[in-house]
């Protein structure tokens, strides 16, 4: 059996300069590694990212949470079998016998849970999307459609746009072409950004879409959307994603978007204005993260996919909770969210077994770990957002998939 025979945290830098933990699990043959992303529109609702709060780092460090895998999870789980999954991720959820883990931190409990599965599908000699498939057997293996988050808004950069992401998401048939159809828009968008505003406005956001500071309003970053896939060649052939974030522009019961302050009802009839206007497939968190009802009313008129971010947060009682109130139809997967990987599985089982759809995604702030792209094969969700097609820490997860859509080829 591989037996866990030691443990080993160590601080790393994400993708915005801070740290965050990365963690070994070393049996005695094999060693699963694995980093924690970091969000920066977060849910308030989730499991708690343990932080030092001291000077270093701007309090930013994470030398708590790399204390607590040493003293405190590791003797728990040397001499666990690492393909033992749901008791490895029992044993730190037991011990931390917190709601939201603050006790240990859900980073530091993540980057246990991922390493350790890591090094079973190594111990098992499987490739870490069929070990996957294994652990969650609901859906037969196959490669996402990306949603490449090409204009940043709302928390990712520092322009005016009240929506956070705005997204591109090609379907063509295999994850090469598709990755080809966003790479291309985004190079005819960053042209198309050039000519109307001038070469300053295409320094990009957190995760690796363009923010220029003179675009201001949805309507008119939709509109870019629409030239930049039509001059690419893909007119009627790609849809449009939005994640509004709305948790973030929302105070007082109103909603600040585009420089006014909109009620519920105009909102509603806001989005329900460009889904008729442009070719919109998928809307996240378009309303307050505790605002089910409002969910649910834009879920029955607009008949798209309305996502469940900040308002599910990866957790089975936020999902049942949205599932009587008919809130959404596709859950949004961050296993950070939560902070096991048992958890986000069962997550995803519940989503499937009501007919969800389910999206894997990464985070803001995130690491060259490619777990998600895995993640998202093995659990067949047929959905995955890494941000644009640009930036070493979403190319990975794409590159990945690129390969992974070979390996899948020879099985």
């Amino acid at each position: 059996m591989p037996i866990i025979k030691k443990i080993n945290a160590r601080e790393i830098l994400d993708s915005r300069g801070h740290p965050t933990i990365e963690v070994d699990v070393i049996t005695d043959n094999f060693r699963g590694t694995a980093s924690v992303p970091s969000g920066a529109s977060t849910g308030t609702h989730e499991a708690l990212e343990l932080r030092d709060g001291s000077k270093r780092f701007w309090g930013k460090g994470v030398k708590k949470a790399i204390t607590n895998v040493h003293k405190r999870i590791a003797p728990l789980l040397i001499g666990i079998d690492c393909t033992r999954q749901r008791e490895v991720d029992k044993l730190m959820l037991e011990a931390d016998g917190t709601v939201n883990k603050t006790k240990f931190g859900a980073n530091a409990i993540l980057a246990v849970s991922i390493a350790c599965c890591k090094a079973a599908a190594q111990a098992e000699n499987l490739y870490l999307f069929e070990y996957i498939s294994h652990l969650c057997p609901t859906k037969e293996m196959k490669l996402p459609r990306p949603f490449f988050n090409v204009i940043n808004g709302g928390k990712h950069a520092d322009n005016k746009l009240s929506f956070q992401e705005f997204m591109v998401a090609p379907n063509f048939k295999n994850f090469k072409s598709n990755l080809q159809a966003g790479s291309e828009i985004y190079h005819y968008l960053k042209q198309e950004l050039h000519r109307k505003y001038g070469k300053g406005a295409t320094n990009v956001g957190d995760e690796g879409g363009f923010a220029p500071l003179k675009l201001n309003k949805s309507i008119e970053a939709l509109k870019m959307l629409n030239k930049a896939i039509k001059d690419a060649g893909y007119k009627g052939k790609v849809g449009i994603a939005m994640d509004c974030a709305a948790s973030e522009f929302y105070s007082r019961n109103k909603y600040l978007v585009d420089g006014k302050k909109l009620d519920v009802d105009l909102l509603i009839k806001h989005y329900l204005h460009l889904i008729k206007s442009f070719p919109i497939i998928s809307i996240e968190d378009p309303f307050d993260q505790e605002d089910f009802l409002s969910f649910a009313e834009l879920t029955k008129k607009s008949k798209i996919q309305v996502v469940g971010d900040d308002l599910t947060v990866t957790n089975i009682e936020r999902i049942e909770e949205a599932i009587r109130e008919g809130s959404c139809n596709c859950l949004l997967l961050k296993i950070n969210q939560i902070g096991t990987l048992t958890e986000a599985l069962d997550a995803t089982r519940l989503a499937y077994e009501n007919n969800w759809k389910v999206m894997v995604s990464h985070r803001s702030g995130d690491t060259e770990d490619t777990f998600i792209a895995d993640l998202a094969v093995g659990l067949g969700c047929g959905m995955i957002k890494s941000g644009a097609p640009c930036r070493g820490e979403r190319t990975a997860k794409y590159n990945r998939l690129l390969r992974i859509e070979e390996l899948l080829k020879e099985l």
